[in-house]
């Protein structure tokens, strides 16, 4: 082989190394270990669950400074951030066949971010009873939660995921008390 062919593909091979990419990272809100059944006292149904559109995207995005946002390229969620969010709630409020039939209506006004700080939910919520006679009877909640976080990206997605869990037990909470709950 010539030494300028040696030369050639030498310089190739260093190209293609230089344009690799990281890989892609997956991450989910479904926490490791299923949740035990609930026990609550109603069959819960989700009709819309919404996000902030800074968030409404594949990548995770985290909060830099006071005000910036950073979309890590190489973060992901598994499903869509409104996907993960129904599956991981479902997976909380799943339990026995329950007398009672609910609505829930998730619109997430916050979902913060913050690696070696902490991850935030603030979500207001709606529990409506879907049967016939009682159709229109509705309660309108609010919930903040927040946990802290360690620096990386994994343990941002377990305090996540413990959001979603305290968020869940607020939602069941008030599904057997038919009132908003003080603190989740």
């Amino acid at each position: 082989m010539s030494l300028s062919l040696r030369v050639s593909l030498l310089s190739a091979l260093l190209l293609l190394a230089a344009c690799r990419s990281d890989p892609i990272h997956y991450h989910t809100l479904l926490p490791a270990q299923p949740a035990p059944g609930a026990h609550g006292a109603a069959s819960i149904q989700f009709e819309q669950i919404s996000v902030p559109p800074q968030v409404d995207r594949p990548q995770m995005v985290i909060r830099q400074g006071g005000s910036g946002l950073a979309i890590l390229e190489t973060e992901w969620w598994g499903a869509t951030l409104v996907d993960e969010l129904r599956n991981a709630l479902v997976d909380q409020l799943s339990g026995p066949v329950a007398e009672r039939r609910l609505s829930l209506r998730l619109d997430v006004q916050r979902f913060d971010s913050v690696p070696g700080q902490y991850a935030l939910i603030d979500a207001q919520w709606r529990l409506r009873i879907t049967e016939e006679e009682n159709s229109k009877a509705f309660l309108s909640c609010r919930t903040t939660v927040q946990t802290p976080s360690g620096a990386s990206i994994d343990d941002l997605v377990v305090a996540h995921q413990n959001n979603v869990k305290r968020l869940a037990a607020a939602i069941s909470q008030a599904a057997t008390t038919t009132r908003c709950p003080t603190s989740p």
